[in-house]
């Protein structure tokens, strides 16, 4: 059974930084793709970064120059450094897999298995 576990959130004043965690368990994909989204309150859950197994990453047009995401493939752990966060950064941030047809998107419906969540917390 495939497991995404995050970590690393936190609170940080504005223009700080986090690096979020994602250790991924349970499978032996060759090829995938695997992203970060947040989910503020009363919101939309949004792609905020995508990667695939070949390494090309993807990200959404209010992280870019911000965030990077990266990964671990012997360690199976994904990555997503944040800096300069906003407030309006503030959000849960899930990590999700996508072991099919991979291809990069942030899109929600792309991906089949998430994890719980690390909450990021960005005052001003």
């Amino acid at each position: 059974q495939v497991q995404l576990v995050e970590s690393g959130g936190g609170s940080v004043q504005a223009g700080g930084s986090l690096r979020l965690s994602c250790a991924a368990s349970g499978y032996t994909y060759i090829t995938y793709t695997m992203a970060w989204f947040r989910q503020a309150p009363g919101k939309e859950r949004e792609g905020v970064a995508a990667i695939d197994s070949a390494g090309r990453t993807m990200y959404a047009d209010s992280v870019k120059g911000r965030f990077t995401i990266s990964q671990d493939n012997a360690a199976k752990t994904l990555y997503l450094q944040m800096n300069s966060l906003k407030p309006e950064d503030t959000a849960m941030y899930h990590c999700a897999l996508r072991s099919i047809l991979p291809i990069l998107s942030l899109s929600r419906d792309a991906y089949g298995t998430w994890g719980q969540g690390t909450q990021v917390t960005v005052s001003s």
